[in-house]
């Protein structure tokens, strides 16, 4: 499936910023199911300085400086992108969790790439006792797999989908106890308590294709930046799971960028001198174009 994608970011402050610097995760990131055909970066007002370069995750970063004055900045990411299903997998045939676990411990040298999933990250640090949750998909010799399925399932039956009690500091502590949140923290939910459990887990960002009710035209702008988790599955690899939605992601998924959490990841970070308070919207666009 080919997707075009737009996604508009506009700041308004208060009062005019003197200069701000940001860095941005906005270009899709190339993956074995998904080609990204092209991307382009419009910002107004135009950058002073501009880097292009690939960060410690693999992902496709943009740091960028304006030394102008100015009240509103308004950022325009472009892009095509051909994304296909990934392969059909045998949860049954994926090694088991304990056998994750301890090839992991044997041989964390050989997989430094997968061992540093493992560990807690600033957004996922916690305090409550997400093991004795996540043990309950994670019986005996479960394979791997099946047990990450399992927990994407009951997060999505037990925690409630709700955009109002939480905003990008929320702590997985306080997501847990009110079991509710948005896609960014089910998803930290789920990689906690996969690290929890001694296994790795990757926070993954980008776009989800909606539909519109029947009968119903597609608005513009609509749509919404999406986030899921990922976890490493012998001999599969890393295995991407929606527990938003409670799916293994397919082509109407569209990945922008991997890390350990959306810290790694957020769409646009920056600083500013002066402004004051500010105000953000954003629109996003993913519409099928074959």
């Amino acid at each position: 499936m080919r997707y075009s994608v737009r996604h508009r970011t506009t700041y308004r402050y208060m009062q005019d910023v003197a200069y701000s610097h940001h860095l941005l995760h906005l270009a899709p990131r190339e993956t074995s199911t998904q080609h990204v055909e092209n991307y382009s970066l419009t910002i107004s007002p135009a950058s002073n300085t501009r880097v292009e370069r690939i960060d410690y995750f693999g992902n496709t970063t943009e740091w960028l400086a304006i030394n102008e004055p100015h009240a509103v900045i308004d950022f325009i990411a472009e892009s095509e992108v051909i994304a296909v299903r990934p392969p059909a997998r045998d949860p049954a045939q994926s090694l088991s969790w304990e056998g994750v676990r301890t090839f992991l411990e044997d041989a964390a040298e050989a997989e430094p790439d997968v061992v540093q999933y493992m560990f807690d990250s600033g957004m996922t640090v916690f305090s409550r006792d997400l093991a004795s949750y996540a043990r309950k998909s994670f019986p005996p010799e479960r394979p791997v797999l099946a047990g990450a399925i399992d927990l994407m399932s009951r997060i999505h039956a037990e925690f409630r989908y709700d955009t109002t009690v939480s905003d990008a500091t929320t702590t997985v502590d306080c997501v847990f106890d009110m079991r509710a949140g948005v896609c960014q923290d089910l998803a930290h939910v789920a990689i906690a308590m996969m690290r929890s459990l001694g296994l790795p887990a990757r926070y993954v960002s980008g776009y989800l294709l909606t539909r519109p009710a029947p009968g119903q035209e597609k608005l513009q702008g609509a749509d919404a930046s999406h986030a899921w988790f990922s976890v490493w599955a012998p001999p599969f690899g890393w295995v991407d799971l929606d527990p938003t939605n409670d799916m293994l992601p397919g082509e109407e998924h569209i990945t922008v960028a991997v890390g350990r959490d959306y810290g790694d990841v957020a769409p646009i970070n920056g600083i500013a001198t002066g402004g004051g308070d500010h105000h953000i919207e954003v629109a996003v666009d993913v519409f099928p174009i074959n």
